[in-house]
C-alpha cells in the first residue's frame, strides 16, 4: 500500500501530496488552483493544490475528487 506524502510551502501558499515515492508525472489543472499528476500510464501520483491556506480560510473546507481502493493488511 503506498503512502501519502503531504508538503505544505507557507511562503507560496502551495499543498503538495503525493501518492507513494515522488516520479515523474505530467500535470494537469483540474479547476479552482487543483493540479493533478499522473505517471505515464495514467495513473495519479499526486495532487498540487495553490493558494491552500487562503482557500480553506475562505471555504471551511474542500472536497478533491479522488477513487480509491483500501485494502487490510
Amino acid at each position: 500500500m503506498e503512502k501519502m506524502r503531504f508538503f505544505y510551502d507557507d511562503e507560496g501558499d502551495v499543498l503538495d501530496i503525493s501518492i507513494g515515492k515522488p516520479r515523474k508525472a505530467k500535470s494537469e489543472e483540474i479547476g479552482n488552483d487543483i493540479i493533478v499528476r499522473k505517471d505515464k500510464r495514467g495513473k495519479v501520483v499526486g495532487f498540487t493544490i495553490l493558494n491552500f491556506e487562503k482557500r480553506s480560510e475562505k471555504e471551511k473546507g474542500f472536497n478533491i475528487p479522488v477513487e480509491a481502493k483500501f485494502e487490510t493488511a
